[in-house]
């Protein structure tokens, strides 16, 4: 197979469709070996790919595709949420710019459309996934609305509701006007806002006096059923007991004391309202207060708000406060910094709302999920995610899981029309069962979107059917998951999986770092700053924003995201590729397979490169079994690109041209090298592996060789070493002598065709130098030979002298060159100064900047961090220079 000059990514991608078509990434529980499962983070059936999923995905792909390729029984179960609200308010505005709702279409007709949007347009993130190579068993794609899922959450609401775990309570709960739902407390946002604290006098009904309440919610006060103080404050003391009129609604309230009032806060007088507040509700069941619901669930005045009724919240404040003025109750308004709930899906300025709701009951849940993780049953990584996490837990309320919607799991329950009695069942009721009316009305609430994907561990192996795949595939081996959902989903998870299977969900958890723009600003629209990834692949190549990806994935640290990176990554690509050219090129003529050579038959630097690839399947392998994907992605890059590129290709060069047993011993080395690094390399950059694994995989001898890479032996490590520490001490000495010629060269421009003599004066022992000659003898000639230079070895200081040569120190001795006849020692020592003072000064700054406390204060980790590595690099890059510039004998 020829290579073609140059890699297209486009061509290799083409892979991704053979591999599903062969069934490579199907799941079979009756197939022997170790089971290594995982779901997918079911991404929303609305939304489309970007970089927090490329990362989820690349990272997961990469341990699914390695398990595989190590012979276990792998699963990686696909899936989309059915994303109740978000969907919903996709499709209400399609109805909206047609001219229609939801409420004109009535419930079933909406629910119909909802599924052909679905049918349309909810697999789009799926085919994006696939286009980044995720490599999940597509046939067993799952939806949280699907039949088998929607069971599993009936069967789930009814034993919780047997076991007492799930209640129905009127009560306070935060509503969304805008999408006129409840919300738990994890879908409510907090955001610091400048408002107003506004000062109202509410008159004594005795006509004696008034009080000052403070309060940032005039509108609310229509529904005030009572002023509050703390008894231990001086000032009301008087007055606790006593009664007042109620400003604009004349309704007469008590002046009550309770501890919980913060005396510093305005005047120390505040107004209950306990229909519109959580600490008001607290208070007001506490003292048997009346509770006023003065607004509607879109955010409009009841009949409760008199003359108010009928405008929507923000216009009641501003009539409110203009009669407050008008009858002079409004005494004063200062500026107010204070925090406001809003709606995390729509931004909306939440209600605190009077409403009945159904609740799980989490405490006796969340105490079985804490005792997992802290007995190690799951495992967190990075670990102290674990603090998060049983922080959370430790404080966790009960849970509202009823949404006022039509999109979604629909409520088992059933109301009695006759008697009001209310029954949970799988199936509907032929009767009530208290009064025997067939008058029976369900629940028209449908379950919060986390109820079902709290479940998707086990649901989507079958449960709740005793299933091959759950007993197989559960509990599953990892979770792949961003930070921020580790309370929505991942708590809720852990509880309900340990409920109803009595095993954690999964054994260990990986939270994904935040992806950063390359200043280190999160990517926001308003800031302009969000990456498409599919653009990037496009312009990249996937394989090449995969690696990047998880060269970058540094556990507990945020991942910084620049095209530099992606483009060093595109050339990583091209650099494979040309050597794979190499190969193919010097494998002409070659038997295929081309046979094993002993290990004793092959030369110093066929084993030198066997050795390091060793080490390198030992590396790589541990660091991703430990989620350690940029430690593996930089190991794997060292020893391709500069062990195998940089040296032993050029190593291979001259045993390639003698021919013989040499040419065999080198071509044997080299498919076997390359075949194990492109083994290596499929997880994380799986289309460019493919491609060239086909090239070279006729000259491969392995007994049952497979058809594709996706699905060969993962590499494992040789049991010895190939290379002896004698031999591994002459190959370190043969590279740094390499590299201190090379660099000697490009120093005094010696040009690149014109063979320059060198001397090597080793500084050791003088009973240490036979044993050191003897290592030399093995590797003269390879050095010899790429670094284009005629070596000599010498112990003897007058030979050695330094007149008229540059040296380069290594750490065992010293080389010396001699610069060509037209070098100019001032003219480059005068280039190398201005060099280095621009550097100095790059490197001062970056240092006062770190030296600078108020800088340490502000600055985030990530800009620390970067900060750090910016100044280590110029710090690099000075002692460079100050190193070649005492070289030619100038003072740095």
């Amino acid at each position: 197979m020829e290579l073609s000059k140059t890699f297209d990514p486009k061509i290799a991608e083409r892979w991704y469709e053979r591999w599903v078509e062969l069934g490579y990434f199907t799941a079979d529980p009756a197939r022997p070996g170790p089971v290594f499962s995982i779901v997918i983070p079911p991404p929303n059936v609305t939304g489309q790919l970007h970089l927090g999923h490329a990362l989820n995905v690349t990272l997961q792909d990469v341990i699914v595709r390695m398990r595989r390729m190590q012979g276990y029984n792998t699963l990686w179960v696909p899936g989309t949420d059915h994303a109740g609200i978000a969907t919903q308010n996709v499709v209400e505005r399609e109805l909206s710019r047609e001219g229609t709702n939801r409420h004109q279409l009535g419930r079933e007709a909406f629910e119909r459309r909802v599924w052909q949007w679905r049918e349309t347009y909810g697999g789009r993130i799926l085919h994006q996934l696939r286009r980044l190579g995720a490599s999940c068993d597509w046939t067993r794609e799952r939806f949280t609305l699907d039949e088998g899922l929607s069971r599993a959450v009936i069967e789930v609401f009814v034993r919780l509701h047997r076991q007492g775990l799930i209640y129905r309570e009127r009560t306070l709960i935060n509503w969304c006007p805008r999408c006129e739902t409840a919300l738990s407390d994890l879908e409510v946002s907090h955001k610091e806002v400048d408002g107003e604290l506004y000062y109202i006098r509410y008159p004594l009904e005795d006509g004696s006096g008034a009080i000052t309440v403070a309060t940032t919610r005039p509108e609310t006060m229509l529904g005030d059923t009572a002023v509050a103080v703390n008894p231990a404050d001086a000032r009301y003391k008087e007055l606790a007991g006593k009664s007042l009129r109620l400003p604009l609604v004349g309704r007469v309230i008590p002046i009550i004391t309770d501890p919980s009032v913060d005396s510093a806060f305005g005047t120390g007088a505040v107004k209950i309202t306990p229909a519109h507040d959580f600490n008001d509700f607290a208070i007001g069941k506490a003292h048997g207060l009346e509770e006023i619901a003065t607004m509607d669930g879109r955010g409009r005045m009841t009949a409760a708000a008199g003359s108010y009724a009928g405008l929507d919240r923000n216009e009641c404040r501003n009539a409110v406060l203009h009669d407050l003025e008008v009858q002079e109750l409004l005494e004063k308004t200062e500026p107010h910094r204070h925090a406001l709930a809003v709606c995390s899906r729509c931004d909306t300025v939440l209600e605190p709302m009077l409403s009945t709701q159904w609740f799980v009951r989490i405490k006796p849940l969340a105490d079985k999920a804490i005792a997992a993780v802290r007995d190690g049953r799951t495992t967190f990584h990075p670990k102290f995610w674990e603090n998060t996490y049983f922080n959370w837990m430790e404080n966790v309320h009960d849970w509202c899981i009823s949404r006022q919607l039509w999109w979604g799991h629909r409520i088992p329950a059933y109301h009695c029309g006759e008697c009001g009695n209310t029954m949970v069942a799988a199936h509907r009721p032929a009767a009530c069962d208290r009064c025997e009316s067939v008058h029976l009305r369900q629940e028209e609430d449908v379950l919060d979107t986390w109820f079902s994907s709290g479940l998707w561990p086990f649901s989507t192996l079958g449960w709740p059917d005793d299933t091959a795949d759950l007993r197989t595939y559960y509990p599953t081996s990892l979770l792949v998951t961003g930070f921020d959902i580790i309370f929505f989903w991942v708590a809720r998870m852990m509880m309900l999986g340990l409920e109803f299977t009595g095993q954690v969900p999964f054994r260990d958890v990986y939270i994904t770092p935040l992806v950063r723009d390359q200043f280190g600003k999160k990517m926001t629209k308003s800031r302009g700053n969000v990456v498409d990834p599919l653009e990037i692949m496009e312009s990249y190549g996937t394989d090449a924003v995969r690696f990047t990806l998880a060269q970058l994935a540094v556990q507990g640290r945020d991942l910084i995201l620049s095209n530099d990176r992606l483009a060093a990554a595109r050339a990583f690509a091209n650099k494979i590729w040309n050597a794979a050219r190499f190969v193919m090129l010097n494998l002409e003529g070659a038997p295929q397979p081309t046979a094993p050579v002993p290990i004793n038959q092959l030369g110093l630097a066929e084993r030198w490169i066997l050795s390091r690839l060793r080490n390198a399947i030992r590396e790589i392998g541990a660091a991703i079994d430990a989620y350690e994907f940029n430690v593996a992605a930089a190991r794997l890059y060292h020893f391709i690109w500069h062990e195998f590129c940089d040296w032993y290709i050029e190593l291979s060069k001259e045993p390639l041209r003698r021919g013989g047993r040499d040419q065999h011993a080198a071509r044997f080395v080299l498919v076997h090298c390359f075949d194990q690094l492109l083994r290596l390399l499929h997880p994380f950059m799986p289309f460019i592996s493919e491609e060239l694994w086909q090239a070279l995989r006729p000259y491969i001898d392995e007994p049952g060789l497979s058809p594709h890479l996706a699905v060969a032996r993962f590499p494992k490590a040789a049991d010895a070493d190939p290379l002896s520490e004698a031999e591994r001490i002459a190959m370190a000495h043969c590279l740094e002598a390499t590299e201190a010629i090379n660099s000697l060269r490009a120093l005094v421009g010696v040009h690149p065709g014109q063979r320059v003599p060198a001397l090597l004066k080793p500084m050791i022992a003088p009973d240490q130098r036979d044993e050191f000659v003897r290592g030399f003898e093995t590797w003269k000639a390879y050095a010899s030979v790429m670094a284009k230079a005629d070596i000599a070895l010498t112990f003897d200081e007058a030979a050695a002298s330094r007149q008229g040569k540059v040296p380069s120190t290594i750490t065992w001795g010293e080389v010396l060159i001699e610069p060509p006849a037209a070098f100019d020692v001032e003219k480059t020592r005068a280039s190398l100064r201005k060099k280095l003072n621009e550097l100095r000064g790059h490197l001062d700054k970056h240092q006062a900047r770190l030296g600078n406390a108020e800088f340490l204060q502000k600055a985030s980790a990530d800009t620390r961090a970067e900060m750090e590595e910016r100044t280590l690099e110029l710090t690099s890059q000075v002692g460079l220079l100050e190193k070649q510039l005492s070289q030619l004998g100038g003072a740095a």
